[in-house]
């Protein structure tokens, strides 16, 4: 799925950790089911509670939410108009979504140090900086 919000397999923890850190009414991330195969989870935030939605696709590709008994199913063709639909207040969620929480991508993420080859002994390279920061070593 290419959505911005889209996380991927992360777990239920760790979407609230995600969500709790932003600690912001209405942010929502999307994420893969860990209990149905193909299934995703609308994951919102309200006063330090998460919700979660979970989303299914039919067999013709229609995205429908599964949200509170005696709200009415509804079906969208794509991620992007079930997401313009909830952003609207009074839609069967326990609040509108506000933000969407992207994930980060590679470029987003610090960089991170190998273990030394051989451990516990001294490093013998220099210039190693593990903060992330790229170092040029060699001229263009």
């Amino acid at each position: 799925m290419d959505h911005p919000a889209y996380h991927g397999p992360i777990s239920k923890q760790r979407c609230e950790e995600l969500l709790g850190k932003k600690g912001r009414d209405g942010t929502y991330l999307i994420r893969d089911s860990e209990t149905i195969q193909g299934a995703l989870c609308l994951c919102v935030y309200k006063q330090k509670v998460v919700y979660t939605y979970r989303i299914l696709q039919t067999h013709t590709g229609y995205f429908t939410l599964q949200a509170s008994s005696g709200v009415e199913e509804k079906f969208f063709k794509t991620m992007k108009d079930l997401i313009r639909h909830y952003k609207q207040k009074n839609q069967g969620l326990a609040t509108h979504l506000c933000r969407s929480l992207k994930r980060k991508t590679l470029q987003d993420q610090p960089l991170q140090c190998a273990e030394p080859l051989v451990p516990n002994e001294e490093n013998d390279y220099e210039n190693v900086d593990c903060s992330g920061d790229y170092v040029v070593v060699l001229p263009d």
